[in-house]
C-alpha cells in the first residue's frame, strides 16, 4: 500500500480531490436552481433545464480556471526549482502537467455539452411562451414589463415562433452569440488535439490551439446580458411565490403586487481573471526571451536524418534533463517546437539533436544546413524542468530511452562524466542502470561517442559498475541477429564499438526489475522513461508491482518526460 502511495498516490489524491469539487460545484448550483425561492418564477418558464444549464456553468468556471496553469511552463519551473516550498511529490505532479491539462480540458467540453443542450430546451420554452401560453402564469410571466413598473423575465421579446425564434435568439443576444463563437472554438480545439492531427498535421493543432483566446474572450462576456434572471430580494419579501404563484390572474394586488425580476451577476470573470494574468505574465516573458540574440555556434550532421544544433545566449542556465522551445522565423513565423537540451550544464553552450521527421524538422535542416555561410535567426524559450532534473536525488536511477527518446540522457550522462573528470565525490548517484531501444543501427552513432567516452572515464576510476547500459536493436530479425552474434567473443561489438555487447529484440522488463530490485534491496530507484505511452504504461504498472510494501525495502518511481 505504501507504494501506491509513493508511486500513484497523491496522483489519485489530486484527481479525486477535482472530481469532487466538481461533483460539489454541480450539486450546489443544481439545488440553487432547481429548489431555490429566489428561481421559482424563472422554473415555471424553463422547467428543469435551468438547473441543468446553471450547475456545469459554475463547473465550467472552476476548470476554466485551471486550465491554463498546467501550460504556464515558467511558473511550473519556477515551482520545480523552489524546493523549499516544492518537495519531490509535488514535483512529480508538476511533471503530469499535459495530463492533467488534457482532463481538465475533456470535463470542460462535457460541460460545455450539458450546458449548450440544456439551454436549447430554455429558448425553445421561452419562445413557446412567448407565442403559444396563453392563459398560463407562463404567458403573465412573459408579458411582465409591457407595462411601466414591471421588470422581465422572459427576454425573448418577438413573436416568432420555431425553430426560427430560436435561431433568432442564438444569432441576435449577445449570451446565444458568444455561446455559439465559443462552442465552435471549443470543438475546433478539441479536435485538432487529436494525437493523429498533432503528429501527421501539427501546424494544424498549434494554429488552432490558439482559438482559445477567442474562447476566452467569449466566456467573459457570455453572461454580460445577464439574461437568466430570478426574483429580486426585496420582491420576495413584498411577493412570496408560495402564496401567489397560484393567484397569478390576480397579481398586483394585495398581498400579491407584481413580482420584480433581475439579472444574474456575470461570475466567470472572477474565475479566469488570475489565471489570464499569469497566463499573460508567462507570454510576455516567453517574448522578451525570444528576443534575446542566439548564436549557433556549431550544426553537426549526424546519421539517421539527425542533426545538433550547438548554441549559446547570454544569460541562459539549464540543468540535466531540462528542455527548450525553438521557432525560426525562416520556416514559420508562429510555430514553436520543443527539444530536449542534450548538452550537460557544465558545458558552455547549450545544445539540441533534431531528427527530421516532418515539414518544420525538414525546413530547419535546410536552414541551419552545414553548408551555409551564413545562419537564419532562431529563437530560444526555455529552459523548462522535467522530471529528469530529479534524477540526482536518487541513488539508483534506471534511464529508458526509445529511439530519439534517449535525447534528456545525453544530458544526464554527460553530465556525471563532468562530476567524475572533477573528481566531485558528493554524487548522491552511485548506480545507472541504462537502456537504450532503437529500430536501426544508424540511430546508436551519434551516442556512441558518449557511452565510449564515459566508459573509459569509468574504467580510469575504477567504478566501471557505475554504469550499467543495455543497447536493443527492436527492427531486426532473427537472420540479421545471428549473423552479428559470430562476433559475440570479441573484445568490443561490431555495432557500437562499445564492451557491452547490443542485444537484439526487447527486453524482457519483469526480470529486469527483479534484478535491480534484488541488487538494490533497500534502495529508492527513480525510473526515468523518455518514449511511447505503451512503454509508460508497462513502466509505470511494473515500478508499482516491483516496489516493496515495506518502506525500508526497494522502491521503484516512475517518471516519464511530458512537454
Amino acid at each position: 500500500m505504501s507504494n501506491w502511495v509513493g508511486n500513484e498516490g497523491l496522483s489519485i489524491i489530486v484527481i479525486l480531490a477535482w472530481l469532487a469539487i466538481n461533483a460539489y460545484l454541480f450539486w450546489n448550483f443544481y439545488l440553487v436552481y432547481d429548489e431555490g425561492e429566489r428561481y421559482v418564477y424563472s422554473r415555471d418558464l424553463y422547467k428543469s433545464a435551468l438547473a441543468w444549464a446553471r450547475a456545469p456553468a459554475a463547473c465550467l468556471n472552476f476548470n476554466c480556471l485551471l486550465i491554463l496553469l498546467p501550460v504556464c511552463r515558467n511558473l511550473l519551473s519556477f515551482l520545480r526549482g523552489s524546493s523549499a516550498c516544492c518537495g519531490r511529490s509535488l514535483r512529480r505532479q508538476l511533471d503530469r502537467n499535459l495530463t492533467f491539462h488534457k482532463m481538465v480540458a475533456w470535463m470542460i467540453a462535457l460541460h460545455t455539452a450539458i450546458h449548450t443542450v440544456a439551454h436549447l430546451f430554455n429558448v425553445e420554452r421561452l419562445v413557446d411562451a412567448r407565442v403559444e401560453a396563453n392563459g398560463t402564469i407562463q404567458a403573465f410571466l412573459t408579458d411582465l414589463e409591457d407595462k411601466e413598473n414591471e421588470t422581465y423575465l422572459n427576454f425573448v421579446r418577438s413573436r416568432v415562433p420555431n425553430p426560427v425564434g430560436g435561431i433568432h435568439v442564438a444569432f441576435t443576444f449577445l449570451a446565444g452569440l458568444t455561446g455559439v463563437v465559443i462552442t465552435l472554438a471549443l470543438i475546433l480545439i478539441i479536435t485538432s488535439s487529436t494525437k493523429m492531427i498533432r503528429r501527421s498535421y501539427f501546424e494544424v493543432f498549434w494554429y488552432t490551439h490558439h482559438l482559445f483566446v477567442v474562447f476566452f474572450i467569449g466566456l467573459v462576456i457570455h453572461g454580460a446580458g445577464r439574461i437568466v434572471r430570478g426574483q429580486t430580494a426585496a420582491s420576495l419579501r413584498e411577493h412570496r411565490p408560495e402564496v401567489c404563484r397560484n393567484n397569478f390572474t390576480n397579481w398586483g394586488e394585495k398581498p400579491c403586487p407584481i413580482p420584480q425580476f433581475d439579472g444574474n451577476e456575470p461570475m466567470t470573470w472572477k474565475w479566469v481573471v488570475a489565471p489570464m494574468a499569469l497566463y499573460l505574465i508567462e507570454r510576455i516573458i516567453r517574448f522578451w526571451r525570444s528576443q534575446q540574440k542566439v548564436v549557433i555556434t556549431k550544426v553537426v550532421n549526424h546519421p539517421f536524418k539527425t542533426f545538433e544544433l550547438q548554441m549559446k545566449m547570454k544569460g541562459f542556465k539549464m540543468e540535466v534533463g531540462q528542455y527548450i522551445f525553438v521557432q525560426c522565423p525562416a520556416v514559420s513565423s508562429l510555430e514553436w517546437h520543443p527539444f530536449t537540451l542534450t548538452s550537460a550544464p557544465e558545458e558552455d553552450f547549450f545544445s539540441i539533436h533534431i531528427r527530421i521527421v516532418g515539414d518544420w524538422t525538414e525546413g530547419l535542416a535546410k536552414v541551419c544546413g552545414c553548408d551555409k555561410t551564413e545562419f537564419h535567426r532562431i529563437s530560444v524559450d526555455g529552459p523548462f524542468g522535467t522530471a529528469s532534473e530529479d534524477v540526482f536525488s536518487y541513488e539508483v536511477a534506471m534511464l529508458v530511452g526509445a529511439g530519439i527518446g534517449v535525447t534528456p540522457f545525453a544530458s544526464i550522462l554527460k553530465s556525471v562524466w563532468y562530476k567524475y573528470c572533477n573528481n566531485v565525490s558528493t554524487l548522491r548517484l552511485k548506480k545507472i542502470y541504462f537502456y537504450w531501444l532503437c529500430r536501426d543501427t544508424q540511430a546508436f552513432e551519434w551516442f556512441a561517442d558518449l557511452l565510449q567516452s564515459l566508459e573509459n572515464q569509468m574504467q580510469e576510476r575504477n567504478n566501471a559498475d557505475f554504469l550499467s547500459y543495455n543497447i536493443y536493436l527492436t527492427g531486426w530479425d532473427e537472420t540479421q541477429a545471428t549473423a552479428f552474434s559470430l562476433h559475440h567473443d570479441q573484445e568490443k561489438d561490431v555495432i557500437t564499438g562499445l564492451k557491452q555487447k547490443t542485444l537484439y529484440g526487447r527486453p524482457n522488463w519483469e526480470n529486469e526489475f527483479k534484478t535491480i530490485g534484488a541488487a538494490h534491496a533497500s534502495s529508492r530507484v527513480g525510473v526515468f522513461l523518455c518514449g511511447p505511452e505503451s512503454l509508460a504504461e508497462t513502466l509505470s504498472k511494473l515500478s508499482i508491482a516491483n516496489s516493496s510494501v515495506d518502506p525500508r525495502g526497494v522502491n521503484f518511481i516512475f517518471n516519464k518526460e511530458n512537454f
